[in-house]
């Protein structure tokens, strides 16, 4: 047993601990687990976060949509397509400029999105099982900051 501890502990060292690396490998397992438990919707985690924003935000335009989800334009204008075709969102066009078509939540989306979020809370329970509400709202507060002291200007 002992000898385990010390091989296990010598493995540990040679791994990289930075912050950058750490938070790379929790996005990756992060990402995994979102889709191994939104796969049984039939959703995405990209088009999860689409149908989000699209709850925070209102009605967006494709291209206001790709740099939201972090996606192209082309692959945003395919996945709402995808996601119009099952009746989660719907195109319009936009009232004040004709060539603009706004892009927005419909009742179904709102549903699946529902079904999708309690999902999702259980994947951020298990990777925070002992985090307090005030702790969780300071750890969101301090990744929110994190990701607006990185962000470049238009992204």
């Amino acid at each position: 047993m002992i000898k385990k501890n010390l091989l296990q502990s010598a493995s540990d060292a040679q791994k990289p601990l930075g912050l950058a690396y750490l938070v790379g490998r929790l996005d990756h397992v992060l990402n995994k687990r979102l889709r191994d438990s939104l796969a049984p919707t039939g959703l995405t985690v990209t088009q999860y976060t689409a149908l989000s924003v699209f709850r925070k935000l209102g009605s967006l335009s494709n291209a206001q949509l790709a740099e939201r989800t972090m996606i192209s334009p082309q692959s945003a204008n395919e996945m709402v397509k995808a996601m119009e075709a099952k009746g989660w969102i719907e195109r319009k066009p936009d009232p004040s400029h004709g060539r603009i078509i706004q892009i927005s939540l419909t009742g179904e989306g709102q549903a699946i999105l529902q079904e999708c979020d309690a999902k999702v809370r259980e994947v951020e329970q298990l990777m925070f099982p002992d985090l307090l509400d005030e702790e969780r709202a300071q750890l969101h507060a301090q990744l929110r900051a994190a990701v607006r002291a990185l962000s470049l200007e238009g992204i």
